[in-house]
């Protein structure tokens, strides 16, 4: 029997909520992490950002008088990812300030999940940066792992007493390499585990692989953004002088490549544009990192290939079967 209906003609049994359930488990280890690393002040960073991102939307549902969209989990992933970005030592009402804005201006007034422009947490967490540049960039570690550094003698202009009276400030690998504060840089093993000062979810790249191989598993992601980012920012960082396994695992390249500019809705949806918005957050953070006045700069790179990516989709959708190099 021929069935006749309407478009789409090939369906997959996965569901929003599914999806976002696989991100949220696949995050857990560097939460696991954040608390060994950070103390208990990284789970209350992240259980504010979380509740008011869900209630936020919840809030925004109702005054927009729309369908209600708090089960399909995508705002407790935001939540989690704006946690990641940010140090244990914030206030909570700046990180509450953070979810706001990140759910209420970034998604809810584009019209919610899959209309928004720009990966919501990253913008929230843009925000803050540019609100409570101090605060924000205060990246700190448990003081008996900054104790356990190398030469931490000659950091002790870095290390303050934080938020926490267990937590110190410390200055993050990449601040050291660019000689913004002095310090000494971690060993590799160091690094790959987390041990040193930085934002919540960034520092673990052992954590974060563990995460990204359940997404890899589970069929969420695709490598094509995340290796054509990550490996052009190495390369030419090691081109320029740098320490290419440094800012392989220091800083927010690991967490940004695979969790956000992965992104369904702010990403590009053709291979040929997976790899255009990869490399060019790559040129972005590389050149950001090395030259800017800021050590890291994977937050604005991927905001600014968000906001191409409508522009990329055009540039590389395929040609319609029969149809000529306009598309008719």
């Amino acid at each position: 029997m021929l069935r006749v209906s309407a478009s789409p003609h090939i369906r997959d049994p996965r569901t929003t909520s599914g999806i976002m359930l696989d991100v949220i488990i696949a995050l857990l280890p560097a939460l696991v992490a954040a608390f060994f690393i950070f103390g208990p002040r990284s789970l209350a960073v992240v259980a504010v950002s979380v509740s008011v991102s869900v209630i936020t939307e919840a809030l925004c549902n109702i005054a927009m008088k729309r369908k209600q969209t708090i089960k399909d989990l995508s705002a407790v992933v935001t939540g989690l990812l704006l946690a990641y970005c940010l140090p244990a030592s914030l206030p909570l009402w700046m990180v509450g300030l953070g979810a706001v804005i990140a759910i209420g201006a970034a998604k809810m007034l584009f019209g919610g999940l899959g209309d928004n422009f720009a990966n919501p947490a990253l913008t929230g967490r843009i925000f803050l940066g540019v609100s409570f540049g101090t605060q924000v960039s205060n990246s700190v570690v448990l003081a008996r792992l900054a104790r356990a550094g190398i030469d931490v003698a000659s950091q002790s202009t870095q290390l303050v007493a934080a938020a926490d009276s267990d937590l110190v400030s410390q200055a993050t690998p990449l601040a050291v390499a660019r000689n913004i504060v002095e310090g000494t840089i971690p060993d590799n093993l160091t690094l790959f585990l987390g041990r040193h000062a930085g934002t919540i979810g960034e520092v673990s790249t052992l954590a974060l692989l563990i995460g990204v191989l359940w997404l890899l598993l589970r069929g969420v992601i695709d490598l094509w953004i995340p290796l054509t980012m990550i490996v052009p920012t190495v390369l030419l960082c090691w081109l320029a002088g740098g320490d290419p396994i440094m800012h392989l695992l220091s800083g927010g390249l690991v967490l940004g490549a695979f969790f956000m500019a992965t992104d369904y809705v702010t990403s590009p949806i053709t291979r040929k544009g997976k790899i255009i918005f990869g490399l060019g957050c790559a040129l972005l953070t590389f050149l950001m990192r090395m030259y800017s006045g800021m050590p890291e700069g994977v937050s604005y790179s991927i905001l600014i290939m968000n906001i191409l990516t409508p522009h990329i989709n055009n540039w590389t959708r395929p040609v319609t079967i029969g149809g000529g190099k306009n598309g008719k």
